[in-house]
């Protein structure tokens, strides 16, 4: 004689430890992760111009300067586009008046290789010693 037994559905997958595992993680993520502060850079004003003055914005010692390199391969300063020969002017003026400026370069995308070399140049010839370059533009 053949027994039958009944037939079982299988065990529900139960997700929800998979979501607190989940949700500890990205706790954990979110809490130990370091973020950039993108308003300590200094952008130009409404209004502004004029090509800004080695004193223009050295209010607070320790400033930081944006420089951002378009992909024509030219410098902007504040909204003003500079050549690496005034670039450096400007840069060696304002670190006379605060030693401590660091100089922060957002290269376009499509900026030559060149061109960021020029500029990095131009910083250290004024005599920048704190120089960061940021990319914030996904490849093309």
């Amino acid at each position: 004689m053949k027994i039958v037994r009944p037939h079982r559905p299988p065990a529900p997958i139960s997700l929800v430890s998979m979501i607190d595992v989940l949700m500890i993680m990205l706790i954990f993520f979110m809490v130990t992760s370091t973020y950039l502060d993108l308003s300590m850079m200094p952008m130009a004003e409404r209004g502004d111009d004029a090509v800004p003055e080695a004193s223009a914005s050295a209010t607070t010692p320790g400033a930081t300067v944006l420089i951002r390199l378009g992909a024509d391969g030219h410098a902007n300063l504040r909204g003003q586009q500079v050549d690496n020969d005034r670039l450096v002017e400007l840069l060696r003026a304002r670190l006379v008046v605060d030693p401590a400026t660091s100089v922060i370069v957002l290269p376009s995308g499509m900026a030559d290789t060149q061109a960021l070399v020029g500029l990095l140049d131009a910083a250290t010839e004024a005599g920048v010693t704190q120089l960061r370059v940021l990319r914030l533009e996904a490849r093309p």
